[in-house]
């Protein structure tokens, strides 16, 4: 590869990076001035960056922070772009994973798990007969993928296997000695017993996560979880604690003991939580406005994808039980192209919930766009 090429191609990593945090080069170029003091950095510098034309070497470290990467990674790839080491294989489990399974999750991410649950049950069990004695490394590479396979399978509103997955993950994680697998498949246990109404099981799997010193980002998560299931049992003000813990500590949480997979706990992540938590606490004018800023910040990460059928189905919902039925038309009308696009029975049976509302309580007019929407 020659010079300009590894530029380029250290460039094109970079943008990866920004835009899997879902900022933009301003954004990211006021990020990293706040974390190091300084007013000059510009977005025109990171477009440069971006383009190739220059590499960032004074602010490798700074961008690792901000982007959550591991340290030492962009000091790597930037080294191969200055054409002082060779290209190099990343043999971490977690780059393993993300090269068998990783367009699982970029599938699920654009169109929803129910179309590939199936695929990932497969690699997990392919992946699986690998196992022979004590391979720590394909151990955490079976754990990872059992995660993966449970959240598609989560998604596809298959629970009960997708908990299954999640028990295999953390008992997989412990043998490989991997904690933060280990806590991440936790924290998925407690979010799916909160979905299925076990909130006393999902306390206590987030009081058992947060009691063993974890990383900013994974304890962040955890708050997440309990706030919910706080919310969900009536517990108002605990509830309110634990999601504003979170929310304060959002910006505070990128630090190199977090894990590589905590990438995607952001601001749209912490805002849908907010939001979450105010309906189910019977908050809906509380709810709505969380909802609408969600919307607008998975209109600029992912518009078409998953994402944007939770947050407009939620917001639905929200301005449903607020009886707005004026507002509910937007969201509604929303759906139509996004059905035609994900699948995720997950979400598509919260909608049919919200949609029998509608049809019991709301004006015709509104029914009768529903099953236009859902026809279409």
């Amino acid at each position: 590869m020659d010079a300009t090429t590894a530029r380029r191609t250290f460039g094109a990593h970079l943008a990866a990076l920004r835009k899997r945090a879902q900022l933009s080069q301003s954004q990211l170029a006021a990020r990293l001035c706040l974390l190091s003091g300084t007013a000059t950095l510009t977005r025109n510098e990171i477009s440069r960056w971006e383009r190739g034309e220059r590499l960032p070497d004074a602010w490798l470290a700074a961008l690792g922070t901000v982007l959550a990467v591991p340290p030492g990674d962009l000091e790597r790839a930037a080294a191969v772009a200055r054409g002082e080491v060779g290209e190099q294989r990343d043999d971490h489990p977690h780059a393993v994973v993300q090269e068998r399974a990783g367009w699982l999750l970029a599938y699920d991410n654009a169109h929803g798990g129910d179309r590939v649950a199936d695929a990932a049950i497969q690699v997990w069990r392919s992946e699986r007969a690998k196992i022979s004695g004590d391979d720590k490394a394909q151990l955490a590479v079976v754990a990872e993928i059992a995660e993966i396979a449970g959240w598609l399978l989560f998604d596809a509103a298959r629970f009960e296997e997708a908990r299954a997955a999640w028990m295999e993950s953390v008992h997989l994680a412990r043998a490989a000695g991997d904690l933060t697998m280990q806590w991440f498949a936790m924290d998925l246990l407690a979010m799916e017993a909160a979905e299925s109404g076990r909130y006393g099981e999902a306390l206590a799997l987030c009081t058992e996560i947060t009691g063993r010193g974890v990383p900013p980002r994974v304890a962040l998560l955890t708050e997440l979880r309990r706030s919910r299931a706080l919310a969900a049992v009536g517990e108002r003000e605990r509830a309110w604690q634990s999601i504003s813990k979170a929310r304060g500590s959002l910006e505070n949480s990128l630090h190199p003991r977090d894990p590589r997979w905590s990438w995607w706990v952001n601001d749209l992540e912490v805002t849908g939580h907010e939001a979450e938590v105010a309906l189910l606490l019977q908050e809906s004018a509380q709810a709505v406005p969380r909802f609408e800023r969600a919307h607008e910040l998975v209109e600029k990460s992912n518009p078409t994808g998953r994402g944007a059928l939770y947050y407009s189905t939620a917001q639905l919902d929200a301005l449903v039980r607020l009886g707005a039925w004026r507002e509910a038309e937007e969201p509604l009308a929303r759906l139509g192209p996004l059905l035609g696009n994900v699948s995720s029975s997950r979400n598509r049976r919260r909608l049919r919930k919200v949609l029998r509302t509608i049809d019991r309580d709301g004006p015709r007019w509104l029914a009768d766009t529903a099953r236009e929407v859902m026809a279409g």
